[in-house]
C-alpha cells in the first residue's frame, strides 16, 4: 500500500469512527424509537418516497396508459397512448382538491387521487380518493359519486342481453328482462345440494348478521346464450364449523354461525358436480340440469371451479384429492360426451404454484407449466396430440412463472432464474414462439413486474430491486425496447430522514450445494459500534418465499418495521420454498415441521460472521398466517437459538386448515405425519417466550389451531401470551396488534421496559 493510499485509507477509518461516536451520542431512547416504528407500520416509508407507485394501469382496452406522479396533493393525472408513448395531462389533484374538498372530509386533505379508468368519449376520468369512487368530467370540471356496485347477488346477464340468471333459495331462476317472467331452472336445491352457490364465509356471515348472506351468482353462458354452464355443490358428508363472535357490534350477547369449511386430511370435503341446463328446454317447462360425464371436483378452498366455455363445448380441470393429479376435461354438452385434453401427474404431487393448464385456442390446443423436467417449464400440446405429451417450448433449469398472453404464433410468459449471474428470484418477461425460441423482453438485471395490454403489442414494466427504486417504463412486447419513461420513485425525503435501505445478503448454504438468499434491515441511528438483537419476519412457504425482490414491498415491509424498535430485521429463505425449482422445494413435502429451519440459522450465522453488531444470543421471531406457524415450530423446535416468538393467526395445526395449502406439500398423508408436523406435539419443547395472537373472526385460518396450541402449552406448563383480537378476519394488523408486537420483543428480546402507551 502506497502513503497516499495508507493516508486516505486512515482518513476513512477517522470519518467511520467519528460517524459511530456521533450516532451513539444521538441514539434515540425507547419511546422515540417504538413511534419510528409505528410510523413505518403506519406507511411513512411509503409517504416518504414521491411516486414509490404510479399505479399505471391500461384503459381503453388496451390502448392508453393511465397514472399518477408527484407529491400528495401535488400530483398529475397522465394519458399516455400506448403505441407511440405520448402524453397528455388529464388534471391535477390541484384542480381536483376544491371538488373534493365538498365530497370529503378536511382533515383528507392534501387528497391523493387514484386514476381508475377514462372513457375518451365523455372525456371523464374515475378516481379513487379514500376509499371512495368519483367521476369527474374534464370538460365541464364537475365531479360525482361514482353508480354503486351492482349487488353481489344482482344476477348474471346472457350475451343477447335477454335473459339472466339469479338465485331462488339454492336453485337457479332464469328471469326475461323484457318481461320481468321468470322461470325455474333447478327445483332439488338446498343446503347440501346447491346451484350455482358455494358455501357462505363465515366473516361474510357475521358482516351481515346472517347465516345467508348475499352470495355470487356463479353460472356462465355460452357464447349464443342458449346454454348455461354451472354446478351443483354436494356438502358430501363435509364437517359443518361453529364460529362464535363473542363481541358483536350493537349486542351484549355473543353470535353463532355455523359454516361448510374444506380441511386437510379430511375424509370428506365438498364436491363440485358440473352441470349444463339448455335454456330453450326450461323454457319449455322441462328445466333438465344435465350432470356432466366427468368427475366431480373436490373443494379444497371456498371459490368456482375452474370451467368454462370453448366455443360450444365446456373445458373443466379436475383436480385428484392431494394433488396427485390434475386433468382438463373437453366436454359436448350435445352428446355428453367426454375427453381428457391434458392430464399432469408429477410425483411426488403436483405443486399448483409451478404448474397451469390454459386452453389455447389461438393456437388449436393447449398450454401447460409442468415440473416434469424438475422445472417449471412451457408446453404445447396440439388439439388431437396426447394429453401427458406436448412439445417443451422452454428449457433449462429455471421456472416458467405464468403465462401472460398468447396470439397464434407467441406467446408471452413470465419467469425467473434464466439469465446466467442475475438473482435467481428475479422475475423477467419472455416471448416464446413455437419452435422454441426464447427472448428475453427485460434483460435488465432487475426485477421486473409486468403487466401486458390486451393486444398483447406492449406492457407496462415496473423495474426494481430492494435497493435500486423503481422506473416505471412502457415498453414493446415484440423486442422490449423502451417505448416511453412513465416515472420513477424518488427517495430523496425518506433518506434524508434517516432510513437505512436493505442489505440483500447471499450464502452458501452449510453442505455447499446451493446459494441461499437473505435480507438484512437496520434501524434507522444504526451504530456499527454497538450489538443489536436479531429479529426475522418468516414465511417458508412451500408455496411461496418470504423476501420480496422489488423496491416498493422491500422498503415497506414488515422487517424493516420491526427493526426501527432497535433491532436489526432479518429475512431468510431456505430449501422448502419456491422458485427455485422441485428439489430446492421437496425437501419440504410431508416434513413441514423440520423444513428450512436450520438454513434460516445457517444464515443468520453467516449475517453474523460478516457483521459484528449482530447479538446471535437475543433472536426473536414473528410471522402471520402460515409465517406464523414457522415463528411457532421455531422456538418450539430450535428453542436454544430462537429465544422470543410472535405468531398471528397461524395455522399450527395443518389438519385444522384449509385443505389446498397444505395438501399441496403434504399430499394424502396419513395421521402419523400429520401429527409429526403439527407444532402442537411439541408444545412442550417451549423454552423461551413466545405469543400467540388471532382474530375471532377468521375463516381463512380458523382460531381453532391457535386455542389447540395454546392449550397444549398449558398442559405442559409452559408460560406463554394469548391475544385474541376481537371481530377481526384473518388480516389482524391494526395499532394495537404491532404495539403488542414492540412491547413483546422490547422486553423479552431487547432488555428494556417498554414505554407507555
Amino acid at each position: 500500500m502506497t502513503d497516499t493510499a495508507r493516508r486516505f485509507a486512515f482518513g476513512l477509518s477517522l470519518l467511520a469512527l467519528s460517524a459511530a461516536l456521533a450516532a451513539r451520542a444521538a441514539e434515540p431512547d425507547i419511546a422515540t424509537r417504538f413511534a419510528t416504528a409505528a410510523s413505518y407500520f403506519d406507511g411513512e416509508p411509503g409517504r416518504l418516497v414521491t411516486d414509490l407507485d404510479i399505479g399505471a394501469h391500461y384503459v381503453e382496452g388496451g390502448k392508453a396508459v393511465i397514472f399518477r406522479h408527484g407529491k400528495r396533493g401535488e400530483g398529475v393525472i397522465v394519458l399516455a397512448d400506448a403505441g407511440d408513448g405520448t402524453m397528455r395531462d388529464l388534471t391535477t389533484e390541484a384542480a381536483l382538491a376544491p371538488l373534493l374538498g365538498a365530497k370529503l372530509p378536511d382533515d383528507k386533505a392534501p387528497f391523493y387521487v387514484s386514476p381508475k379508468d377514462y372513457d375518451p368519449d365523455g372525456n371523464s376520468l374515475t378516481v379513487s380518493v379514500d376509499g371512495r369512487d368519483f367521476v369527474v368530467d374534464l370538460t365541464k370540471m364537475t365531479l360525482a359519486a361514482a353508480p354503486p356496485a351492482p349487488p353481489v347477488d344482482a344476477g348474471v346477464v346472457s350475451p343477447d342481453g335477454k335473459y339472466k340468471v339469479v338465485h331462488h333459495g339454492y336453485n337457479l331462476d332464469l328471469i326475461e328482462i323484457a318481461t320481468g317472467k321468470t322461470t325455474p331452472l333447478t327445483a332439488d336445491g338446498s343446503y347440501d345440494h346447491r346451484y350455482g352457490m358455494n358455501y357462505e364465509m363465515y366473516s361474510d356471515m357475521a358482516a351481515a348478521d346472517s347465516e345467508t348472506p348475499p352470495m355470487p351468482v356463479s353460472v356462465q353462458w355460452s357464447p349464443d346464450s342458449s346454454k348455461i354452464l354451472t354446478y351443483r355443490m354436494d356438502r358430501n358428508g363435509s364437517y359443518i364449523w361453529t364460529g362464535v363472535q363473542s363481541n358483536p357490534p350493537g349486542s351484549p350477547f355473543p353470535r353463532a354461525f355455523h359454516y361448510v369449511y374444506p380441511t386437510a386430511g379430511a375424509e370428506f370435503v365438498p364436491q363440485v358436480v358440473p352441470v349444463v341446463i339448455d335454456v330453450e328446454q326450461a323454457m319449455s317447462g322441462r328445466p333438465l340440469p344435465e350432470i356432466l360425464n366427468v368427475p366431480s371436483d373436490p373443494l379444497l378452498w371456498p371459490g368456482d371451479p375452474n370451467m368454462g366455455w370453448d366455443h360450444d363445448h365446456v373445458i373443466y380441470q379436475w383436480t385428484k384429492r392431494g394433488y396427485g393429479e390434475l386433468d382438463e376435461y373437453e366436454v359436448d354438452p350435445a352428446t355428453n360426451a367426454a375427453k381428457i385434453r391434458v392430464h399432469e401427474a408429477v410425483k411426488p404431487v403436483v405443486t399448483v404454484t409451478s404448474t397451469a393448464i390454459q386452453p389455447a385456442p389461438e393456437l388449436k390446443g393447449d398450454l401447460v407449466i409442468s415440473e416434469r423436467s424438475g422445472w417449471a417449464q412451457l408446453y404445447y400440446l396440439p388439439r388431437g396430440s396426447g394429453p401427458s405429451g406436448g412439445q417443451a417450448l422452454t428449457r433449462g433449469n429455471w421456472e416458467v412463472a405464468a403465462i401472460a398472453h398468447v396470439d397464434k404464433d407467441r406467446i408471452l410468459i413470465t419467469g425467473n432464474g434464466r439469465e446466467a449471474g442475475v438473482n435467481p428470484y428475479y422475475t423477467s418477461l419472455y416471448s416464446v414462439d413455437l419452435k422454441g425460441g426464447v427472448v428475453d423482453l427485460t434483460p435488465e438485471p432487475l426485477n421486473h413486474d409486468v403487466q401486458v395490454s390486451d393486444d398483447g403489442l406492449t406492457f407496462i414494466d415496473a423495474m426494481s430491486d430492494p435497493v435500486t427504486p423503481t422506473r416505471f417504463l412502457l415498453r414493446s412486447a415484440t423486442d422490449g425496447h423502451i417505448i416511453a419513461e412513465l416515472g420513477h420513485a424518488d427517495p430523496s425525503a425518506l433518506l434524508a430522514s434517516g432510513f437505512v435501505p436493505p442489505e440483500p445478503f447471499q450464502t452458501k448454504s452449510e453442505d455447499g450445494k446451493v446459494t441461499l438468499y437473505g435480507m438484512i434491515f437496520r434501524p434507522k441511528a444504526f451504530d456499527a459500534a454497538k450489538t443489536y438483537p436479531v429479529i426475522e419476519w418468516v414465511y417458508t412457504g412451500p408455496t411461496t418465499h418470504v423476501i420480496d425482490w422489488s423496491y416498493r414491498r422491500t422498503v415497506t415491509g414488515p422487517a424493516e418495521g420491526m427493526a426501527q424498535i432497535g433491532a436489526i430485521g432479518v429475512e431468510v429463505d431456505g430449501r422448502g420454498t419456491s422458485q427455485r425449482g422441485q428439489a430446492f422445494r421437496l425437501p419440504a413435502f410431508q416434513n413441514m415441521g423440520e423444513v428450512g429451519i436450520d438454513d434460516h440459522i445457517w444464515v443468520i450465522e453467516q449475517m453474523a460472521a460478516k457483521y459484528p453488531q449482530f447479538d446471535l444470543n437475543k433472536v426473536g421471531v414473528f410471522g402471520h398466517s402460515a409465517g406464523s406457524y414457522d415463528t411457532a415450530r421455531f422456538v418450539l423446535r430450535r428453542p436454544n437459538f430462537y429465544k422470543v416468538g410472535i405468531a398471528s393467526s397461524g395455522n399450527h395445526d395443518l389438519r385444522l386448515d384449509k385443505a389446498w395449502w397444505p395438501e399441496v406439500s403434504m399430499g394424502l398423508a396419513d395421521d402419523a405425519t400429520w401429527e409429526r408436523n403439527s407444532n402442537i406435539s411439541v408444545a412442550g419443547n417451549l423454552k423461551g417466550h413466545l405469543m400467540l395472537m388471532h382474530g375471532d373472526l377468521d375463516d381463512n385460518v380458523p382460531i381453532a389451531a391457535t386455542l389447540k396450541l395454546d392449550k397444549a402449552l398449558i398442559d405442559a406448563g409452559k408460560p406463554h401470551e394469548l391475544v385474541i383480537i376481537p371481530n377481526r378476519t384473518h388480516n389482524t394488523y391494526t395499532p394495537y396488534f404491532w404495539r403488542k408486537h414492540f412491547d413483546y420483543f422490547a422486553q423479552y428480546l431487547l432488555g428494556e421496559t417498554p414505554p407507555a402507551p
